[in-house]
This record gives structure tokens, C-alpha cells and sequence, in this order.
């Protein structure tokens, strides 16, 4: 599971969440989605890549014949790479230039888009693809919501915040402890809370950018790295929000035969 907080490293004071919509708001938003959109489908490309070629897939995963059964060394390299960088990024998010977060946007789809590449080994396609098409619905309403509810939802996004961190510490936790994740009851009530975390962070971020759209419109360079931090974080809590989905789909696994 990845994490994202999203500061917002070009500063000043958000608009009231009730400000009248523009033409600039629309064509910020649409920016912001276009890039979310682009960068799901090379994630995508790059997961079903890693998931589906065996000369990939035995670079990243251990098999036993032709069951996998681990990492390899670069796989856990590919695993743990974006949250290491999420994690330190704030260290120089606060100096990024367009160009810069561009390529940190890039990179960062590109190597989620590997991690998920577990996911073919695990589900099924039809477990994947309605895994998809159900996080896209809801991604859909749950940023409407955001995008249009006036009423502001900063309180509730520093919860869900800390709601996650506590689950990248439940979910590192599972790693040290066997069979905790396999309990039917701790692995249904995980994945929930995941869900319902995950489909908040969603409306929360949305009504985000729309605040940071008229803290920063005006400013060319600043509205571009706007854009792709803020398609970074829609990206990552859609991720997360399909990684739990098609986790309840498939039960913990749908190994394909």
C-alpha cells in the first residue's frame, strides 16, 4: 500500500471552499484529470507487463516452477521504491520546478505501475477489471462530491490521514506476523477500512485542488507543478482504493490457473 501526503509546496492560503467556479478552475481541473488518466493507463501497461511477460516477471519475482513465491532482491527494490520516495520527497517538494515534477510524477506512476504487477499473479482478469471498473465509478461520484460540496472538508482529510498511516503500520506489521492477513475477520475489516479511508481521501484531495487552483492561479510555472502533484496524489489514492477493492473481490486471492 502506498501513502501520499499532500502538502502544498507552493504555500499561501487557501480560497474559501465556496468560491463561484471558473473557466480557469475547469480547465485546471480537466489538466489534472488528463494527466490522472494518462498515468493510470502506463501504470497499467507497465503492471500487466511485469504481471504477464515471464522474462519480467522472473527479474522482480522467486518462482517454484511456475508458481511464484516471492521477491527477488529487485523486487522488493520496485515494491518499496515509491513509498521510500514519497516518504522522503517533502525534502525537496518545497524547490520543484514543472520540469521537476513532471519527472517525479513519471516516475513515481512508472514505479507503482511495477509494484502492481503482483496483481496478475494473484487475480484473476475478470477479478482486475471489475476491480477497475468499480473504482472508477466511485472515483467519479467521490471527486464530484468534492469538487462541488461547499461545506469544508480539511478536518476530516487530517483524520483520514492519520487513518492511513496507521494502516502502512498495520500492513508492515503483517509482514512479521503469519497468517495475521489470511484471518478471514482481520482481513475483511482491513480492507474495508482501507476503502473507506481511501474513498475520503478522494472527495478531501479533490476539494484540495480546487483551493490550491485560486491560491495559485495567475502563476504559470506554479499551476504546473500544481497539476502534477495534485494528479500524483488523485493517482495514488486511486491505487489504493483499487488495490482494497480487488482484494475484497478476490477473497485475498484469486490465483489464476
Amino acid at each position: 500500500m502506498s501513502d501520499y501526503n499532500n502538502p502544498r509546496p507552493w504555500g499561501g492560503i487557501p480560497a474559501p471552499a465556496d468560491m463561484a467556479l471558473d473557466q480557469g478552475l475547469r480547465s485546471f481541473m480537466l489538466g489534472v484529470y488528463n494527466k490522472l488518466a494518462l498515468g493510470l493507463g502506463l501504470a497499467a501497461a507497465i503492471a500487466w507487463v511485469v504481471g504477464n511477460v515471464p522474462e519480467v516477471s522472473h527479474l522482480l519475482f522467486r518462482y517454484l516452477g511456475a508458481q511464484p513465491v516471492g521477491y527477488t532482491p529487485l523486487g522488493w527494490v520496485v515494491a518499496f521504491a515509491p513509498l521510500i520516495i514519497i516518504l522522503f520527497s517533502n525534502f525537496f517538494m518545497r524547490g520543484m520546478t514543472a520540469v521537476g515534477s513532471a519527472v517525479f510524477y513519471w516516475v513515481l506512476v512508472s514505479l507503482i505501475g511495477a509494484s502492481l504487477g503482483v496483481l496478475f499473479l494473484v487475480y484473476t482478469g475478470a477479478q482486475i477489471l471489475s476491480a477497475f471498473a468499480i473504482t472508477a465509478a466511485a472515483f467519479g461520484g467521490l471527486s464530484l462530491v468534492g469538487y462541488t460540496i461547499k461545506r469544508s472538508l480539511s478536518g476530516m482529510g487530517s483524520f483520514l490521514i492519520m487513518g492511513v498511516w496507521g494502516l502502512v503500520i498495520t500492513s508492515l506489521v503483517t509482514m512479521f506476523v503469519p497468517g495475521l492477513y489470511s484471518n478471514p475477520v482481520f482481513f475483511f475489516a482491513y480492507n474495508i477500512i482501507g476503502v473507506l479511508l481511501f474513498s475520503g481521501l478522494i472527495a478531501y484531495k479533490t476539494q484540495d485542488l480546487k483551493l490550491t487552483y485560486y491560491t495559485v492561479r495567475g502563476d504559470g510555472a506554479t499551476m504546473a507543478v500544481a497539476t502534477n502533484m495534485g494528479a500524483l496524489s488523485l493517482f495514488i489514492s486511486f491505487v489504493n482504493l483499487f488495490q482494497f477493492i480487488v482484494a475484497l473481490l478476490g477473497g485475498g486471492g484469486g490465483r489464476r490457473n
